[in-house]
């Protein structure tokens, strides 16, 4: 099934998580991508989560939908492969995507004198300086573990690392589109180009993109943790009667006057607003002010309903909300994680088992979602490859293979 980016073909060489999740993205929307690594596997082929049997569970999620070459590019003969990958003819190809350093024959003016002059090169780099730097590097040095954790008050103290690699995540989309418009550029003017994307460049500027840069500057405030508590409107957790957690937020006036009606405290939060000389109804800066307060009236309310007593009040109303769910009741529990959400399909992969995948989270008006596809076997491809899109023959495959220049199919434990 041709996916929206059809006809694009991606020559990936990466590791870890933001590059391999942009060429994922790219395979996911009809990109062919072709992920080389060494014989062996590259840097995170053993990565954890792994199987009992040692085979990488995180390797297989960031790699579905990709083609595999198993190649070592230490040698020669293994660099003249990927250059005569990246420099077949046809508005679709010419196009790099990776996280190595761009220096010697990875340097982007080495691989475009090597294969055509209009290559596009993606690459991912740590500081904006060249120096190395991964998510958790970046995440302490933007200030996030200090707002991350329980309400501490005073002076930033024990910070938090969070364990979701968001700066990771947004690289990755990041690449993806950055990719994309690289080729749009090249397709209106015929010119190639080298694409630097840093990815402490990503988690600084999104500090500024979110205003925390400017609360510092403008109004001379450090922000500090406020626990599970929404910054500047209405959020926090709830234990309920059956000792399950929910969130509640409150984003939106309409959000407001749904809780408050939903929960039976209209009345009772008048009365709050009066007493204490903020506007609860229209002013969501007041409701963070006094957001003890709010969570000390409806506390009792969650209190004595069990979850799906509050799942039942909350039906059909506009109240924003959400249980609390372990990575198990969130995969045994929640629908949006199913089959039932047309992202997702049972797919069997090679050497671990049965389990759920998931697609491209987009849905086109103009194209179908094409359904998810399993992660390639290390070297799974690499004689079709050879042949198919290198243009080598035969002999000169099995050369390569006497040589151990390329090899797979390899299971990786």
């Amino acid at each position: 099934m041709a996916g929206i980016l059809d006809g694009l073909k991606v020559i990936e060489g990466s590791a870890f998580v933001a590059a391999p999740l942009g060429g994922m993205t790219l395979a996911q929307m009809g990109c062919d991508v072709i992920r080389f690594d060494p014989l062996r596997g590259g840097l995170d082929a053993r990565r954890w989560p792994v199987t009992e049997a040692g085979r990488s569970l995180y390797w297989v999620g960031l790699n579905k939908g990709k083609r595999s070459l198993a190649i070592d590019t230490s040698k020669p003969e293994g660099r003249e492969v990927i250059q005569r990958l990246l420099a077949a003819p046809g508005p679709g190809n010419g196009l790099f995507l990776t996280n190595f350093p761009a220096k010697g024959w990875f340097g982007y003016d080495s691989l475009k004198a090597a294969t055509r002059d209009d290559l596009i090169m993606v690459n991912l780099v740590g500081n904006p300086d060249g120096s190395s730097a991964v998510d958790y590097t970046v995440n302490c040095a933007v200030g996030f573990p200090f707002l991350t954790g329980p309400e501490r008050g005073g002076a930033a103290v024990n910070p938090v690392n969070h364990v979701m690699p968001v700066w990771d995540a947004l690289a990755g989309l990041q690449l993806a589109l950055s990719l994309v418009a690289a080729e749009r550029h090249r397709r209106l003017t015929g010119a190639g180009q080298y694409v630097r994307v840093s990815l402490a460049d990503i988690a600084f500027a999104m500090m500024g993109h979110l205003g925390l840069i400017q609360e510092l500057q403008v109004n001379g405030t450090d922000r500090r943790s406020y626990g599970n508590y929404l910054f500047g409107a209405y959020g926090t957790e709830f234990e309920t009667a059956d000792g399950r957690l929910v969130y509640i937020a409150v984003v939106t006036d309409r959000m407001w006057t749904e809780l408050a009606k939903a929960t039976g405290t209209a009345e009772t939060f008048a009365a709050l607003g009066r007493a204490l000389g903020v506007d609860l109804d229209k002013s969501e800066g007041d409701r963070f002010k006094v957001r003890e307060a709010i969570t000390a009236v409806l506390r009792p309310w969650f209190g004595a309903r069990t979850l799906d007593e509050v799942r039942a009040a909350f039906a059909d109303t506009g109240v924003c909300w959400g249980p609390y769910q372990t990575v198990r009741q969130m995969v045994e529990d929640d629908p949006r994680c199913s089959t039932d959400n047309p992202m997702f399909a049972m797919l069997d992969q090679p050497g671990i088992g049965r389990f759920l995948v998931p697609g491209s989270p987009v849905a086109f008006g103009a194209v179908e979602r094409a359904p998810p596809r399993r992660a390639p076997i290390l070297g799974e491809h690499t004689d079709e490859i050879l042949a198919n899109d290198a243009g080598l023959d035969h002999g000169e495959i099995a050369r390569l293979r006497d040589q151990r220049i390329v090899g797979g199919p390899i299971e990786l434990t």
